[in-house]
């Protein structure tokens, strides 16, 4: 992920393996990893199980929130591609009665958006 698209507020992917090794301990034991993305200092995962968010909070990051959202609590989800001239896609999802997204992210040109509402998808309409 290229410094400007993290400074305009792009995510990018992150490797399963990478994020194992810093958030393995928030998993349960029957937990995988599935997607993951960075953007700038806040980390979110996709896992067979839930989306789990990681908010860096503060000037000096000392702080972290984990947000935790179950596949069913989710009630719709929208994906927006990145067009000819757009730096990046969007995914917009939707907690519970919520009329306006609870979740909005960017995604910078190197993630397939495509492979994000899949695995969103999947999970949501089990």
């Amino acid at each position: 992920m290229g410094l400007f698209s993290a400074l305009l507020g792009n995510a990018g992917a992150v490797s399963q393996d990478e994020l194992l090794k810093k958030y393995g301990q928030l998993l349960t034991d029957s937990e995988e990893i599935e997607l993951g993305f960075k953007l700038i200092r806040d980390t979110f995962i996709f896992t067979n199980k839930r989306l789990i968010f990681v908010e860096v909070q503060g000037i000096t990051g000392s702080k972290t929130e984990y947000k935790s959202i179950t596949y069913k609590s989710i009630t719709r989800f929208s994906v927006e591609t990145a067009g000819t001239f757009d730096l990046e896609a969007e995914l917009k999802i939707w907690v519970s009665s919520e009329a306006q997204p609870s979740i909005r992210k960017q995604f910078n040109k190197s993630v397939n958006v495509y492979e994000v509402q899949k695995v969103l998808a999947h999970h949501v309409l089990k």
